[in-house]
């Protein structure tokens, strides 16, 4: 079952037709769309598409809040890790 170029091996398709998926599954396959999507088409704009082709006739469905937080703007970093994050700290 191969996709389109918004999601081209199906996974976003076939996540809406798992019945009782939770969304920790939800945020699995969202990760391996995101980097079978990766550098075919520019990733915002097939969210947008697959918001509106599947998020929007089941607005209540697990992936559907996963495709909506992948449109939301990240956030920096609370804190750098490793040295830099300790340097001038007594």
């Amino acid at each position: 079952m191969k996709g389109d170029s918004y999601d081209p091996k199906g996974l976003i398709r076939e996540a809406y037709r798992i019945d009782g998926i939770g969304e920790r599954e939800c945020r699995s396959i969202f990760l391996d769309w995101a980097l079978s999507v990766a550098g075919t088409v520019e990733s915002r704009a097939a969210l947008d598409v697959l918001l509106k082709r599947y998020a929007d006739a089941r607005p209540d469905h697990p992936m559907s809040a996963v495709l909506r937080e992948g449109m939301a703007d990240g956030r920096p970093a609370a804190r750098r890790g490793g040295w830099r994050g300790r340097r001038g700290k007594a």
